[in-house]
């Protein structure tokens, strides 16, 4: 009675359209408060509390505000550049290039929208200049932006080790391949279905902005290097590499590129800032309702349900894959893993999942989230820049999912794709 309560309260308040962070404290307050034989509120606050109290933790504003300074800093124009230097010359150069851009950007901002508004802005007109429509440069914008979640550093990566206490180093290792699969998919994809999406494909040339901006791009480029080297070679933790990436986004940005001054520090604390405080909400929050659910024996009685039913691994397997790709519909990443980690990680345990093997496993399914609706954030971010109605990004973003569909089940039913260099 009290879990389904709680649920049906947090729904309730998401489709008022109350923040997810303050639904999901208010909706385990009002059932804890009002709801005979639960455990009282001060759980709530000691769990938030002491559930915040964690050092990985740090990393997440640490990532946000350097990819807020490189962002500021010229970064994405010139990642775009050294991405057209690699692949534009190719037939369906562009379409490469937004890709190899993309993951590029992605392994600097750890944020799937920032990847979409940062790369489509800099490549949607320049595609549009080369004859590519524009609902396809969209739908192929909005797709490559998932990677942003996938490949590390990322935030949804980070919230799912903290919470199912699993270690950022190997998760961050083990979403370097599945992230590549996804964008080799979306090339093959994309030169598959360019034929009828381009009227011409001419060269490119030393002279096009994009290649022009790929000239000390190589400055961008070190981060993810620095990040993931430091890591694997144990020069210094996760969130020691967060710190390690605002100083160096700072240096590059004020002294290489010299395109941010310390002028616009303020606002890009204060960009940080909020985004920061929407994540920490949602993950102080979500210890107190995971500790409800674990208290309501929920995790327990749902591994029970599923492997009551079935103990096929390649059954369970593709439940839970219906079960977050349905979730990431709805939900952001980050709520959705908060809600759902601690209640689906013990299931795919119970068939012999990896724990990080499965933390890739979410994080892939729930980005497919960003391409559906009716969420979706990244089709309306590329629309907006694209200027074509929503709908249209929608059908041609179609082809698409049936690559993240088979990237997904090579993850999913391939542990060797995530556990390779662990």
């Amino acid at each position: 009675m009290a879990t389904a309560l709680l649920f049906v309260l947090f729904f309730a308040m998401i489709l008022l359209s109350v923040p997810v962070g303050v639904a999901i404290g208010a909706a385990t307050l009002l059932v804890m408060e009002f709801l005979p034989g639960t455990p009282p509120v001060s759980l709530l606050i000691k769990n938030a509390i002491v559930g915040s109290d964690n050092f990985p933790l740090v990393a997440v504003p640490m990532f946000i505000l350097a990819g807020e300074i490189m962002l500021a800093g010229g970064l994405s124009g010139r990642i775009v550049g050294m991405a057209a230097r690699v692949v534009g010359r190719m037939r369906a150069g562009l379409a490469y290039v937004n890709v190899l851009a993309s993951m590029f950007f992605a392994a600097i901002s750890g944020s799937s929208p920032a990847t979409v508004a940062a790369i489509g802005s800099n490549l949607i007109p320049e595609m549009e200049k080369r004859g590519y429509r524009r609902d396809f440069s969209a739908a192929l914008t909005s797709a490559s932006g998932m990677l942003g979640v996938m490949i590390p550093p990322s935030i949804p990566l980070i919230i799912y080790g903290v919470v199912a206490n699993v270690s950022l180093g190997s998760l961050f290792i083990a979403g370097i391949v599945p992230g590549i699969l996804f964008g080799i998919g979306f090339m093959v994809v994309a030169r598959v279905k360019v034929a009828g999406n381009v009227t011409e494909i001419p060269e490119a040339g030393d002279d096009t902005p994009a290649i022009q901006g790929g000239r000390g791009g190589i400055w961008a480029l070190f981060v993810p290097v620095i990040i993931l080297g430091g890591i694997y070679g144990g020069i210094f933790t996760p969130t020691e590499a967060a710190g390690v990436a605002v100083v160096y986004a700072l240096f590059v940005s004020l002294v290489i590129y010299r395109e941010m001054r310390l002028g616009d520090l303020p606002g890009i604390l204060v960009r940080s800032g909020r985004t920061t405080a929407t994540i920490m909400i949602m993950v102080a929050m979500a210890f107190a309702f995971g500790r409800f659910l674990t208290i309501e024996s929920v995790p327990a009685d749902m591994a029970a349900l599923i492997t009551g039913a079935t103990t096929n691994p390649v059954a369970v397997l593709l439940l839970l894959n219906l079960v977050l790709l349905v979730a990431g519909m709805f939900l952001e990443p980050v709520a959705a893993i908060i809600i759902l980690a601690p209640i689906l990680l013990p299931i795919a345990k119970s068939v012999g999942v990896d724990p990080v093997h499965f933390g890739i496993i979410m994080t892939c399914n729930l980005a497919i989230g960003f391409c559906t609706p009716p969420v979706g954030i990244n089709l309306f971010i590329a629309s907006s820049i694209a200027q074509v109605p929503v709908e249209a990004v929608i059908r041609k973003v179609l082809p698409f999912m049936i690559a993240m569909f088979v990237s997904m089940a090579l993850v999913t039913f391939l542990p060797a794709l995530s556990l390779l260099f662990l």
